[in-house]
């Protein structure tokens, strides 16, 4: 007789093997991590490991995915007041994901030299499948929100909203390299607010919304984030 497995007990199970990652990931970072480790931490087998994660970079992927699920959870408030227009939805949506990203700092610090790593480049592309498919019904919406009420002009909500999520994946990878880059010297603040600040302009047209409305960083923001992040630093 095949044995029944509660979903509900597997998932507590498997999510409690993201907890510890995340833990061990901040604490000592994801290259210092091995997978022995884990099982000590929970006083678990090889084998039930291997049950929920075919690899060490899988546990990488479920812990991105987590965050970027609970990313999104943090701002759907915003996306669902209905006395917020469309375009201060947007604008309260990235600052509040900025501000979740402060709140875990160390974990972010401790992820994202490995993200940039040439051996991660598959557990990046699943991120970015992640956030297409999480973030698109939510900017259609909005988008559909904004052209409605005559705050934006676009021809498709839906297509538009999926050209958006493409720049908000390259401006989350160009700031990891530019804080790679500025660690190192061979970037100065400035350039990278230069260079971070394209991104909400680069909105703005492709919505057709008005120019500086959709502005996400206010003077010094970024500045603040870096030298929050240098407290932080990935692990050497």
């Amino acid at each position: 007789m095949a044995r029944t497995v509660d979903p509900t007990v597997n998932a507590v199970r498997r999510e409690a093997f993201v907890d510890a990652a995340q833990r061990l990931i901040q604490a000592s970072g994801y290259e210092q991590m091995s997978i022995q480790d884990l099982l000590d931490e929970l006083d678990a087998s090889r084998g039930a490991f291997y049950h929920y994660f075919d690899s060490k970079a899988s546990l990488l992927d479920a812990v991105i995915a987590r965050m970027v699920t609970d990313a999104m959870v943090a701002v759907e408030p915003i996306v669902e007041d209905p006395g917020l227009s469309a375009t201060g939805k947007l604008v309260a949506m990235f600052s509040g994901i900025a501000s979740w990203k402060v709140e875990r700092m160390e974990l972010l610090m401790a992820v994202l030299r490995v993200w940039l790593s040439d051996g991660n480049a598959l557990v990046r592309e699943r991120f970015r499948r992640d956030v297409i498919e999480t973030m698109t019904p939510v900017l259609t919406r909005i988008v559909r929100q904004g052209s409605r009420d005559g705050e934006f002009s676009v021809s498709d909500a839906e297509h538009v909203a999926r050209v958006l999520v493409s720049l908000l994946l390259g401006a989350n990878e160009h700031a990891g390299v530019l804080f790679t880059a500025h660690q190192a010297e061979l970037v100065t603040l400035d350039e990278v607010e230069g260079a971070l600040n394209a991104y909400p302009e680069a909105f703005e047209r492709v919505l057709g919304a008005r120019r500086g409305s959709l502005r996400w960083f206010e003077p010094g923001d970024l500045r603040r984030w870096f030298d929050l992040a240098a407290i932080h630093p990935s692990t050497p």
